[in-house]
């Protein structure tokens, strides 16, 4: 299910831009432990770069369409 009302589309991109926030948090902490785990590093890492695809098309459908 798509959602196409701006407004919702709104809300979503910033549910996602905190959530990709706290990954990098997440992430940061994670690379910093001395005993860390690098399978979940690498999870965290590509769910993190999931999210900002998701962002980009999100933010990419909130641009109008220009007529040239």
């Amino acid at each position: 299910m798509q959602v196409q009302d701006p407004t919702q589309l709104a809300h979503r991109l910033a549910e996602l831009k905190v959530e990709h926030r706290d990954l990098d948090s997440a992430i940061d902490q994670l690379a910093a432990s001395i005993g860390r785990d690098e399978l979940q590093l690498t999870r965290l890492k590509k769910r993190k770069l999931l999210l900002k695809d998701t962002i980009a098309r999100i933010e990419s459908r909130l641009i109008p369409d220009l007529d040239a």
